[in-house]
């Protein structure tokens, strides 16, 4: 993910990785699995599920209380198992924790259909490396060291194929370890552990580190020798996000949730939380259901 997911997932899951909200305007809480955001007349209540509750909740907390009338409760939950099932069940409205890929395996796995609200930010991934200083100092059957786990794995493959380093055998938005044209490539990966990724930079030529696991090891984030573009259509399933069940999509109060990560006050908390590497991106729902669909087909047919 991503921080939430965001930071430390999706970039140690990623997340990336690094790394969601829910109602309709007039339904009970009954009627709705027990959403609270409330109908007219009434203070407006929203519970957001996080993990590793940080000071930009906080901040958009308050500024939804004191500005917008609309009270957010901040759930803490301290695994990234947790939220997705949490915002299913009724526990909270919203979660805000990951990005569009996580939500893909997840709802691929579980069957569900969640979907996001809003969008946030993406976190590039980036390449660092101890024995060159640019990418042109590769050489060929160089080791990188790359996440193991599947969505950081895909994303750390597609960061070496944008960088040039690797070919890969077909056109896929969720490569795999499988999908790499050894051959054409120039450099061979050594999947490891996310947290792990840091350690593994005494031993390969490069290594895929997200910002959370750079950040504890102190390495300068200046010092990447590449990042994926946050513009680049590859980039789009690594946008995090504010996740809903989709028949709570158009709740309006939820909206404006969402919107507040855009206020520049949070915006400006946020890149402080990420050493400023956090970009920000607005998706549309037409990008966030083109993408989501697209990262959810190809989980689908390479697991057929």
């Amino acid at each position: 993910m991503t921080q939430n997911i965001t930071r430390r997932s999706f970039a140690g899951l990623s997340l990336a990785a690094v790394g969601a909200l829910a109602l309709t305007a007039c339904n009970s809480q009954s009627e709705n699995k027990g959403s609270s955001a409330s109908g007219s007349g009434d203070a407006k209540k929203v519970r957001i599920g996080v993990v590793s509750e940080n000071e930009t909740h906080r901040l958009l907390a308050k500024i939804a209380k004191e500005e917008h009338g609309i009270d957010v409760e901040i759930r803490n939950f301290t695994e990234y198992t947790q939220p997705n099932p949490a915002l299913d069940n009724g526990d909270v409205d919203m979660n805000w924790f990951q990005h569009i890929a996580y939500l893909a395996d997840y709802n691929q796995a579980s069957g569900k259909d969640l979907t996001l609200i809003g969008t946030t930010e993406i976190i590039p991934l980036p390449l660092y490396s101890k024995k060159y200083k640019d990418l042109k100092e590769f050489q060929k059957g160089d080791a990188v060291a790359i996440p193991n786990d599947t969505v950081n794995q895909a994303r750390a493959i597609n960061v070496l194929v944008a960088a040039g380093l690797l070919k890969l055998k077909n056109d896929t938005i969720r490569p795999e370890v499988r999908d790499i044209d050894e051959a054409a490539s120039l450099v061979k990966v050594q999947p490891v552990a996310a947290q792990q990724t840091v350690n593994a930079l005494e031993s390969v030529a490069g290594s895929i580190i997200n910002n959370t696991f750079s950040a504890d090891a102190g390495i300068d984030t200046t010092t990447a020798l590449f990042k994926d573009d946050p513009q680049a259509d590859s980039a789009k399933p690594f946008v995090n996000g504010f996740a809903v069940r989709r028949a709570d999509r158009e709740n309006e109060t939820y909206k404006t949730v969402a919107d507040l990560y855009h206020d520049e006050r949070v915006l400006a908390e946020s890149a402080k939380l990420s050493s400023d590497t956090s970009v920000p991106v607005k998706l549309d729902e037409g990008q966030i259901d083109e993408t989501l669909k697209q990262y959810q087909d190809a989980i689908a047919k390479q697991g057929a």
